[in-house]
């Protein structure tokens, strides 16, 4: 995305009410948005598009949106799009999955429209973030508390 165009979002989402509802919100705020209701039409606006961000239902139906998004980063121009998956399901099994999928963010459906719109703010900022994070294994977070106790041992010395 260059400083003088619109951010290019593709909302991906089988129920018709919850994709437009995500599209004028963000449409609203500027942004140029795109749809699709299943893979086939996610797959040819990937390819026509050069997106800023996906935002993808976990269930397209009766597709695996996670399965759709791996699909798309193989695309060309997608492979460092970030991505933000929706889903009204409460188990906590599917963020994780979502998140081990290189997902920039999860938001569990209904969200109020602020949200989406901070979300989206912030996913758009981290592209290079979420490049370097996708193709790296994950880092426990034990590592961090180690790192942080090092820190602060040596600020003391």
């Amino acid at each position: 995305m260059n400083k003088l165009s619109k951010p290019v979002i593709l909302v991906i989402d089988s129920d018709a009410l919850t994709m437009t509802a995500t599209a004028a919100t963000l449409h609203s705020i500027g942004n140029e948005v795109h749809c699709a209701q299943d893979r086939a039409a996610a797959r040819q606006a990937a390819s026509n598009l050069e997106l800023d961000l996906i935002i993808c239902d976990v269930n397209v139906g009766r597709e695996d949106g996670v399965a759709i998004c791996e699909e798309l980063r193989q695309l060309p121009d997608c492979s460092d799009v970030p991505v933000m998956f929706v889903s009204s399901t409460q188990m906590p099994a599917v963020a994780s999955r979502c998140f081990q999928n290189g997902s920039a963010f999860f938001i569990k459906k209904p969200f109020a429209p602020q949200l989406l719109i901070e979300l989206v703010d912030k996913a758009l900022w981290m592209p290079h973030l979420i490049k370097s994070h996708v193709h790296r294994p994950h880092i426990p977070m034990s590592a961090f508390g180690r790192a942080a106790a090092a820190v602060n041992r040596q600020s003391v010395e």
